[in-house]
């Protein structure tokens, strides 16, 4: 900074002498001359240029990237050698978006704050609200679910935490994936698909994969997804059923008294 390390020495000294003699002719010295003591060499180094300019932030989107900044509270020509950095890192840790961080003083003017963010999984419909999750069903609190069009839809208790288990599976079929409109968690134990088309595909409660792979088949001999039933019921691994649109519900008389 154009300042001779013997000369910055000298200046920092002087501050601590004056902050010493300060704080022993008042009371609560011991206190009083640690604050003092921080707010001296802080101020006189951040006159020296130790002051902050640059926030650097990686690994972070850009979305998420305001949040942090927002959460550490750190303002323009804050002195940087005062900087807790423990608690600055609690504070973005404390963002839905970070899962973990870490925090660095580039002296004389920077923070550089690494991490490592929560990816959005799903939108997460439940008791009126809509809320953004990540793959361990933690919601992301600072992200607005409308802004999320792209991610799937799952519904109701549970969802959140058993999302993580079946999306990678349900993306993972084109076919199925482009058609879905929501996942909704019945009794939290298994899953309804909702198609756009409002055709139904019911999930077993157990080995849902196998039952994904006997619905791949299926489409692929006839185009089962293509054909709108009403519903696909693949709740038991022996067999499938199937119910047409126009199906004749039990109890309900049929047309022209046939």
């Amino acid at each position: 900074m154009g300042v001779s390390p013997g000369l910055a020495l000298s200046v920092a000294g002087g501050a601590l002498v004056v902050a010493l003699v300060a704080t022993l002719a008042t009371g609560h010295r011991a206190e009083r001359l640690g604050q003092a003591m921080a707010r001296g060499v802080d101020g006189e180094f951040a006159d020296l240029g130790f002051k902050l300019k640059t926030v650097h932030i990686e690994g972070a989107s850009p979305m998420a990237k305001a949040d942090i900044l927002n959460a550490t509270a750190l303002y323009q020509d804050q002195p940087t050698l005062g900087l807790d950095l423990a608690d600055l890192r609690s504070r973005v840790e404390g963002v839905g978006w970070v899962k973990s961080a870490k925090v660095v003083r580039l002296l004389p003017d920077t923070v550089f704050i690494s991490v490592e963010e929560r990816p959005a999984l799903a939108v997460w419909q439940h008791s009126g609200a809509m809320r953004v999750i990540d793959g361990e069903g933690r919601i992301i609190r600072e992200a607005d679910a409308a802004r999320f069009p792209q991610l799937p839809l799952v519904v109701g208790q549970g969802a959140d935490q058993a999302a993580g288990a079946i999306l990678p599976a349900v993306n993972a079929r084109p076919r199925l994936r482009d058609r879905l409109e929501a996942l909704v968690r019945v009794d939290d134990r298994r899953w309804d698909l909702r198609l756009k088309d409002g055709s139904l595909i019911q999930l077993p409660a157990i080995d849902e994969e196998s039952a994904l792979i006997q619905l791949d088949q299926l489409d692929q001999r006839q185009r089962i997804l293509d054909l709108g039933f009403a519903r696909i019921d693949l709740r038991d691994p022996e067999m499938v059923a199937v119910r047409p649109r126009d199906a004749v519900l039990p109890g309900q008389p049929v047309a022209g008294g046939a």
